[in-house]
């Protein structure tokens, strides 16, 4: 799993559903979820989010409706049979991203490319409440 340590910035509720915010460096990640531990503003958390759910972007033009993305650099790469890692690097968070061969070599992906990752708000995990 990866993990980010971030500061909560924001947190709505609404009935059982929290969506919560972190300031991430200059940008900003969301979560949403239906259990939220004793949380605060300005508390810094650890979170986790699995590689299967960090999906890569090249050139991508448009609009998606995933909440976080992150422009990132490749820094490595390990070609499997049937999968790839792809190491990435957002400032001095590194982050890893799974994907299928046939889709690594369809992107032609290779190191130092800028790409931007995306993680899906209802995937992102509060691991660890670093200011309890």
């Amino acid at each position: 799993m990866s993990e980010i340590i971030a500061k909560v910035i924001e947190i709505k509720n609404h009935e059982s559903l929290h969506i919560v915010k972190f300031g991430l460096f200059e940008d900003e990640l969301s979560m949403m979820s239906l259990e939220l531990p004793n949380l605060k503003v300005g508390m810094k958390v650890v979170l986790g989010v699995k590689p299967i759910n960090i999906i890569i972007a090249k050139n991508l033009k448009g609009h998606i409706s995933f909440s976080n993305r992150l422009n990132m650099k490749i820094i490595n790469i390990d070609v499997g049979e049937l999968l790839c890692s792809v190491r990435l690097l957002y400032n001095d968070i590194e982050l890893e991203s799974i994907m299928t061969r046939d889709i690594f070599e369809e992107m032609k992906l290779k190191i130092d490319d800028v790409v931007t990752a995306f993680i899906k708000a209802s995937e992102l995990s509060i691991k660890k409440i670093l200011d309890a």
